[in-house]
């Protein structure tokens, strides 16, 4: 394969990068494959570019279009991985490791894509409740969040040259913030190739996305109070870029997710031999192997009962040494290189340093055979287990990371010892324990959650489909505290909101309703002649609002609902049972209140309603007891228009409508929010 030079991408076009650049290597044999350089590109520009161009662009768009946005770029690059899969076999990966990458990236972006449920058919997102600021409730207060103005700058790690990129653009973009990648450049050779699909799409606006493959050392200089600043790396560099002035400065947000001492303990109630035990090894041997140890979740200490401190030493032994490296082409390898001969040196001097107070048990640094290439050519690495058997007096490996197949197996006697030697690495991603007992695992999660961005617990009953411990899911966060870095991305919404800036709005109920497209209670409502059920969608208004007519509550009514229902309980059927209650006699069932609203405000003949989605929310305020007069208000709350699944799909979307059951005192009984599915004119 010849050198090639890689471009980068700014301002909108692809920029050929100068031949002199860094020279990045085949990881299987050492040959020179490719040059990067940033030479030539005008960093601030390149940010101003992104304000001003790609910020406009996808902060018009809905949450709603950018989660199509998403859904349409992931269809588009998962119908091209099959190239991504052969640039990746460069990097040292397994068809296992770059499908991790590759495909994990891409099921961000079809994760994100399905967020949108999630948000409104809206540019901004209203956050959380109204706050009540008046006795007579003419002056409320509430919480919106609108896309920064600026640009997301995301310095990634060589590891995961897909996922890093995708796992975060998948966030910004969906919140309307464009984005800057800088990939690690040994490996950035993957990542440009996933980026030239991706402006060839033609999906996302133009400006929404720039690619720097070189240095980007200097572009924190240009970073403004709206930009968000990602890191993901050595704990080192992440630190020394924390403190950029212009970061402190302008108060930007950096986001820092950091390499950790990460690890796994097997529960004091697991017995040599049994299937948690086997899940145990399984798990510890993957997290070694998998990616050849270059991940930032991966296990770097192994924490077991000392009664049984052979017994794995032992398994590991013997599942390590069934592992073959070698050229990831060539069949039955399971292990690949590192990234490359830095990171294979880099790691031979972290394994030095913890030889001096431990001792290898499983593995070497230079006896091992690799399949179908030569292993001083590539950047290969066999599995290392070292044995510390005072894991409080000898703490080196509670502070130094040799990032490749490298662990640490240490004993503790309870379950608060396990618990003291987590946390003595400062912050982890990760840990995991191996236990069928609850309360071991209830003591432990309680015990070393502060210092853990995320904990597995594993056992026999979730291992066939647990993701394991070093998968970090895009539902949930991803960061740690301490050496961790501190910092969250993905996390479902929590990681979107990192991209958005919220502003208390303060003003009349009438008001923020119109700023927000979201009914709050007291704002002014509109009756119209037609009955709302009747509408279409696109018809209906946030606001508009039915008035029922007036039923009075029987005990004839309660009766029958218990008997249809099945509800007897007895507050509404036993009078001679209500002493030393709240209720003052027979008092009719929250769910009659609710069913009786609904037959009030249902309009019975076919129209555009094509059913009940659901109910978000309902409370019952206020006993209704026989002779009670009901009446009820229906308001359109909130409308999010749905995309058709197919051409055939009917054109609908959900209408939210707050119910509002009141008595003859205009005391509120009860308060729901329903949805309906609406069909739209436009099919």
């Amino acid at each position: 394969m010849s050198i090639q030079v890689l471009q980068n991408y700014a301002e909108g076009k692809w920029v050929n990068a100068a031949a002199s650049g860094e020279t990045l290597y085949n990881a299987i044999n050492g040959d020179p494959i490719y040059t990067a350089s940033s030479e030539g590109l005008d960093f601030g520009s390149m940010m101003e570019y992104a304000r001003k161009v790609g910020s406009p662009a996808l902060r018009k768009l809905s949450f709603q279009q950018r989660g199509l946005m998403l859904k349409a770029l992931a269809m588009y690059l998962n119908d091209r991985k099959d190239y991504f899969y052969t640039i990746s076999a460069l990097t040292g990966a397994t068809k296992a490791d770059s499908w991790v990458d590759i495909e994990g990236g891409i099921g961000n972006l079809f994760t994100y894509a399905s967020m949108r449920r999630q948000f409104p058919d809206a540019s901004f997102y209203v956050d959380g409740e109204a706050a009540k600021l008046s006795k007579e409730n003419t002056f409320i207060g509430h919480h919106i969040m609108v896309p920064k103005e600026g640009v997301a700058i995301h310095i990634n790690a060589f590891n995961f040259p897909v996922w890093g990129m995708l796992e975060k653009i998948a966030v910004n973009l969906f919140a309307g913030v464009p984005a800057i990648v800088k990939p690690a450049t040994a490996t950035s050779f993957l990542t440009e190739v996933v980026f030239k699909e991706i402006i060839a799409s033609n999906i996302l606006p133009e400006g929404a996305l720039q690619l720097i493959c070189g240095s980007a050392r200097g572009i924190l200089d240009y970073v403004e109070s709206q930009d968000v600043v990602t890191f993901t790396g050595s704990a080192e560099t992440g630190k020394k870029l924390k403190a950029h002035p212009r970061l402190i400065e302008e108060a930007v947000p950096f986001n820092m997710e950091a390499d950790s001492l990460n690890a796994c303990v097997l529960g004091l109630d697991v017995v040599p031999g049994s299937a948690t035990f086997d899940i145990f090894i399984k798990e510890v041997v993957r997290e070694m192997t998998t990616k050849a140890g270059q991940k930032c979740t991966a296990i770097r200490r192994v924490i077991v009962p000392a009664n049984v401190l052979e017994e794995v030493h032992i398994a590991l032994g013997k599942r390590l040494a069934s592992t073959i490296i070698g050229d990831p082409s060539v069949e039955g390898v399971r292990m690949g290189p590192l990234a490359g001969q830095a990171q294979r040196e880099e790691v031979r001097e972290k394994v030095a340093q913890l030889a001096k107070v431990q001792s290898i048990i499983v593995g070497s640094l230079d006896q091992f055979e690799v399949k179908g290439a030569d292993k001083n050519k590539g950047a290969f690495f066999a599995p290392i287990v070292f044995l510390n058997e005072q894991p409080f007096q000898n703490i080196a490996c509670h502070d130094i990371e040799a990032f490749g197949p490298v662990t640490t197996l240490m004993p503790y006697s309870t379950n608060d010892e396990a618990i003291q030697l987590v946390k003595m690495g400062k912050g982890s991603l990760v840990c995991s324990i191996i236990t069928e007992d609850n309360e071991i695992a209830k003591e432990f999660v309680l015990g070393a959650a502060t210092m853990h961005g995320r904990i597995l617990i594993l056992n026999a009953e979730c291992a066939k489909e647990s993701t394991g411990h070093g998968s970090p899911m895009p539902q949930l966060v991803h960061g740690g505290p301490g050496r961790a870095g501190g910092g969250e991305e993905m996390g479902g919404k929590r990681g979107v909101l990192h991209y958005l800036h919220r502003t208390a709005i303060q003003g009349s109920p009438t008001m923020i309703t119109a700023v927000t497209n979201v009914y709050q209670q007291g704002a002014l409502q509109k009756e119209t002649d037609i009955h709302p059920f009747k509408k279409h969608f696109e018809d209906l208004e946030i606001g508009e609002t039915l008035v029922t007519a007036k039923h009075t509550i029987t005990d004839a009514d309660i009766v029958n609902f218990a008997n249809v229902s099945g509800d007897h309980f007895y507050a509404h059927v036993d009078v001679t049972s209500l002493d030393g209650t709240i209720f003052e006699g027979r008092v009719a069932h929250g769910y009659y209140i609710l069913s009786k609203a609904a037959g009030m405000f249902v309009d019975a003949k076919k129209g555009p309603v094509l059913l009940n989605y659901g109910i978000d929310e309902c409370r019952f305020t206020k006993p209704v007891y026989p002779g009670t007069t009901i009446g009820v208000k229906l308001t359109v709350k909130e409308k999010i228009g749905q995309e058709k699944k197919s051409a055939e799909d009917i054109a609908k979307g959900i209408v939210k409508w707050l119910v509002e059951v009141y008595d003859q005192t205009n005391e509120t009984v009860a308060i729901i929010t329903i949805l309906t599915m609406v069909k739209m004119k436009q099919q």
